[in-house]
């Protein structure tokens, strides 16, 4: 039998480029190997936007169409709602008993988290146990893996901690611990160097469109110390360049040499580049304008999916209840 995974993305906006090569590409790999539950997360996207959750239900569509536009395929792997499925919150109190403060005090994202974000309330209970819910989340279908980069090692940790500490108060060797699959993602950064980031708007959206995108190419960072076209390039310190390496290998070695020779000009290698991104996100464009087309498709999906996670879910908190005598 494959082992189980399960993953998730917050719907909080537009997915962007990031999103691509960060994540979906890597769970269109995976859905081959493993039997893949992917959770639209909504109850952890509302514990940054509750203050304005106006857009929830459409960004929830949005980025399930972009999902199966990039190749996540509903016959082989559940895609579903978190909120849909009441036992991720039956699970999230059952695990939230045994959980202790300090553990959730300590998690290093959430000091970063509580540091960066400023323009949100985030001083609330909810938040403070995003990690709890995420425990919840994975062991209410047992996953064996779950796909992480290695800045998620932390919150992984603490899913084995709460694990662990279930299955010695009640004697059960009752969930696995889940071990982490780290992911080989390509890093991509946002146009101003920084992480790609709806926060920082410096991004580009699976369904922008052309002269969009070719606007915010032309914006993006370069080369810092080549002023003019006659001076040789350094690709290495130039973002534009690791969008080359990124969608075409092959390209990137080629204009990495006309770089350092003063052979081609930044203007023109942003040029190239936008026309290489509206190319690729040509096909993805297309089937997703399809789906959108047929939103209440998208909606039957989510439905069918809906059920096959609660048929897991609905059997594992069935277990628990009897465990924790309830």
């Amino acid at each position: 039998m494959k082992k189980r995974i399960l993953s998730g993305m917050r719907p909080t906006g537009k997915l962007h480029l990031g999103h691509l090569v960060g994540a979906l590409d890597n769970w269109k790999r995976l859905q081959d190997e493993f039997e893949c539950f992917f959770m639209v997360a909504d109850w952890h996207a509302l514990m940054s936007e509750y203050e304005d959750p106006k857009d929830l239900k459409n960004n929830i569509i949005d980025n399930v169409v972009d999902w199966i536009a990039c190749g996540i395929s509903t016959e082989k792997s559940v895609i579903f709602v978190q909120s849909q499925v009441k036992e991720h919150l039956e699970l999230y109190m059952a695990f939230s008993l045994i959980t202790p403060l300090g553990l959730l005090e300590r998690c290093p994202t959430y000091k970063e988290q509580l540091r960066e974000i400023k323009n949100r309330d985030l001083k609330t209970f909810a938040f403070l146990g995003y990690p709890v819910l995420q425990a919840a989340d994975i062991m209410l279908y047992k996953a064996q893996n779950v796909p992480v980069g290695e800045d998620q090692l932390a919150h992984l940790e603490l899913t084995r901690q709460i694990v662990r500490k279930f299955n010695n108060l009640y004697k059960r060797d009752f969930f696995p611990e889940p071990k982490a699959l780290l992911t080989q993602t390509k890093r991509l950064l946002g146009l101003d160097a920084r992480k790609m980031s709806k926060s920082y708007n410096n991004y580009i959206a699976l369904s922008e469109e052309p002269e969009v995108i070719r606007k915010k190419v032309q914006s993006m960072f370069t080369d810092p110390t080549r002023i003019k076209v006659s001076d040789p390039g350094h690709p290495e310190k130039c973002n534009v360049h690791n969008y080359y390496a990124v969608f075409t290998p092959q390209r990137a070695k080629e204009i990495e040499a006309l770089c350092r020779q003063s052979q081609i000009g930044c203007t023109e290698c942003k040029k190239e580049m936008a026309g290489i991104i509206i190319e690729f996100l040509a096909p993805i464009q297309e089937r997703r304008n399809k789906l959108l087309k047929d939103k209440a498709g998208v909606t039957d999906i989510l439905e069918a999916g809906r059920k096959k996670a609660e048929a897991v879910a609905a059997k594992t908190m069935s277990e628990v209840k009897k465990l924790i005598n309830l």
